[in-house]
């Protein structure tokens, strides 16, 4: 195959399905017959790209480049690049006790291992289940994780056992005991861990989910009216390619194998002026560590976007299921093992709604008011990570501000338990013989940073009352609190934690520009309030493989590559070396004052399961805010149209307000024959009945 000049996409789009054809085809003519762990885009060198947004007339174009990592004859393991302009291999380097990525195709392997293996089967006899069962047997295939017994060379899962009575059944109601390894070199099971405690199969009956059974248990409310979202003049945004213009932002919408969706070149058109505001914006890494420091549960934590991958784990989105209005949709291509190419249809929707009262003021003098209501633009995505359900937003808004956030849903990893079994605290009984043990869910923000420009500085901002005493002639009635803010000039200075007790944020500004008012320097704040620790010990297996997990924010020094926290390959990493952010930092001396800085924020929560989630449980959000703070000159929503607007002088001259935007569809819930409301509904003084034609 030839060249894909041709096609010419934008530098940051994800690799085609050609392009991808012609890596694929390219490593196989020069090193034949290898596993395609990873072909994907390998990112264009930052300058270069800032060099040709710059000027794309005059700067070179930079090139197509697929990033390529392979697992050869051996379960050698090779990093590689290929460029797709010259269609040359321009990089090829032989790994050293490094695992890639797990594929989706390497993890179903693994369930029709160990339903034959004699061992496995063994096993299931002693639970409790009859060889001529072994089809109703299943598993989650995790990496490993790190197991000093077996190191980093051998390509290694553990295999976390369920039963399924039958096929509609929930397997997770039963889980079983004892924990196979599977050796990918090998193909077979080469081990298998056994509790020291037996706990055989549950009796219990199935607690399943779906509509059979729900009509089985009574069956599903009958007293919802359907809610409709309607545009009838169609969407507010545009696209172009995958370059997105919407309410002043615009940027561009990437996808990976491993990060899933990635938001570059991100502007904000204010009055004409074009002001960058972050160059990348990504879901980089996650972890999922559970609290039970019984073998082999000791070793149970989940780097899920390192080791699996949220782009490979992305669901195919539903019309109306998973997004709901007038939505568009982007696909994502993949490579195969083997060398194919694979398509995720809709792996990305985007769509407007509704996001409540923008802003609204009314005056209790005169009655005048004005209210205006606001809207969000959602780019989201959602991946399977086994039992758990991780829906990924990335909320826009029309003040400036972004907003992540991350819904988890899905099931509970279960472990079996004895009747009446003591958890010693570890878990909790969410069903007759299932134990579901406490986790954190962990995941790492990567803000590439660009506020008004590439030289910024990060300050960490605490509410704190003024140190002078009650009765001094500075604080007299002690009331004085002040913004206490501490620039963070250093790595090491810059590894902070949330503080509940000051309302902690923190601050990307950039100090060369000072807003005309406040004269502070422009800034974008992260607000984030559900930043808990890490909860395995310091030198812990998880706190050395995980080091983003160590602190709610880290502060480095742009350099290209450096995309990923827990290391480029994740999967049986010991943490013994220093891998990611615990490498590039160092010894925390690196400045980190007025320059190109990216800023890593880990939020998350800290899980104890309940009863109320499972069989399947309610989605649980968390979110933080990326707000613009004296960036601004004023309030930048002033000129989206008001709902309802009066003023003074017109209700002096006996006149009505204006409408803007005049909401047809909205109605009183409950009115009589003659369409008065025969509840609260009556508008009052304050503009509740504003809109009402």
């Amino acid at each position: 195959m030839g060249s894909v000049v041709a096609d010419r996409p934008y530098p940051l789009d994800p690799l085609t399905l050609s392009e991808i054809e012609v890596a694929i085809t390219t490593v196989k003519k020069t090193h034949g017959q290898v596993f395609f762990n990873v072909v994907t885009l390998h990112e264009p060198r930052k300058a270069e790209m800032t060099a040709w947004l710059a000027d794309a007339d005059a700067a070179p174009r930079p090139k197509r480049v697929a990033d390529v990592v392979v697992i050869a004859p051996g379960g050698k393991v090779y990093d590689g690049l290929v460029d797709l302009e010259t269609v040359t291999i321009t990089k090829w380097e032989l790994l050293d006790g490094e695992q890639p990525i797990i594929t989706m195709e390497e993890l179903q392997l693994v369930e029709h291992i160990v339903r034959k293996d004699p061992k496995v089967i063994e096993q299931c006899i002693i639970s409790g289940i009859a060889p001529e069962d072994m089809d109703k047997v299943y598993c989650d295939p995790w990496t490993i994780g790190y197991d000093e017994r077996f190191g980093s060379s051998v390509r290694l899962q553990q295999a976390l056992m369920y039963y399924r009575p039958e096929i509609d059944n929930c397997q997770y109601t039963y889980p079983l005991d004892f924990c196979p390894i599977y050796d990918a070199d090998k193909g077979e099971i080469i081990a298998i861990d056994i509790p020291k405690v037996r706990r055989p199969l549950s009796k219990a009956a199935p607690l399943d989910y779906h509509p059979a059974a729900v009509e089985k248990r009574g069956g599903y409310r009958t007293n919802l009216k359907p809610i409709n979202i309607t545009q009838p003049e169609g969407v507010s945004f545009k696209i172009t390619g995958r370059e997105l213009e919407w309410q002043n932002w615009k940027f561009h919408i990437g996808f990976n194998y491993r990060e899933g969706i990635v938001l570059n070149n991100i502007t904000f058109n204010d009055k004409g002026t074009v002001r960058p505001i972050f160059y990348r914006l990504s879901l980089a890494e996650m972890v999922v560590p559970y609290g039970n420091p019984e073998h082999p549960h000791h070793r149970k934590h989940a780097l899920d976007q390192g080791e699996y991958g949220a782009g490979y784990m992305a669901n195919s989105l539903s019309l109306g299921c998973d997004c709901k209005g007038s939505i568009h949709y982007l696909d994502a291509h993949f490579p195969t093992r083997a060398g194919g190419v694979r398509t995720i249809k809709n792996a990305i929707c985007i769509h407007e709604e509704d996001a409540g009262i923008l802003f609204k003021h009314s005056d209790f003098r005169d009655d005048s008011v004005i209210v205006t209501r606001g809207r969000k633009l959602i780019i989201q995505q959602i991946f399977t990570a086994a039992n758990y359900e991780y829906v990924v937003a990335w909320v826009f808004h029309q003040d400036g501000t972004i907003q992540p956030e991350i819904k988890l849903t899905g099931i509970l990893n279960t472990y079996a338990m004895d009747p009446e079994e003591d958890t010693h605290g570890w878990g909790t009984q969410v069903y007759p013989g299932v134990n579901a043990h406490n986790h954190q869910h962990l995941f790492c923000l990567r803000i590439d940073a660009n506020v008004d420009g590439p030289n910024n500085t990060v300050f960490m901002s605490d509410a704190v009352p003024s140190d002078a005493p009650v009765g001094s002639p500075e604080n007299f009635y002690g009331n004085a609190f002040y913004n206490k803010r501490t620039k963070l000039s250093t790595t090491g200075e810059a590894m902070t934690d949330y503080n509940g007790a000051t309302s902690r944020t923190w601050e990307i500004a950039n100090t060369n520009k000072l807003n005309p008012f406040s004269k502070k320097p422009v800034s974008y704040k992260l607000v984030s309030r559900e930043a808990p620790g890490l909860l395995p010990k310091p030198n812990s297996l998880v706190w050395k493989r995980a080091p983003f997990a160590r602190h709610a924010v880290h502060v480095t020094r742009y350099k290209d590559d450096q995309l990923y926290p827990a290391g480029r390959h994740v999967p049986q990493t010991s943490g013994d070396k220093p891998v990611g952010l615990a490498e590039w930092i160092g010894d925390g001396s690196e400045s980190i004052d007025n320059t190109d800085v990216v800023l890593w924020h880990t939020f998350g929560v800290t899980h104890f399961p309940s009863p109320e989630d499972f069989p399947v449980m309610p989605a649980e959000p968390m979110t933080l805010l990326l707000r613009p703070r004296n960036f601004f000159a004023g309030n930048p929503v002033m000129d989206v149209p008001p709902s309802y607007a009066s003023t003074p002088s017109q209700l002096l001259r006996g006149e009505g307000g204006v409408r803007g935007v005049v909401d047809a569809v909205s109605r009183l819930a409950f009115s009589d024959a003659g369409g008065n409301a025969n509840g609260n509904g009556n508008a009052n003084g304050n503009g509740a009945g504003c809109c009402q034609g």
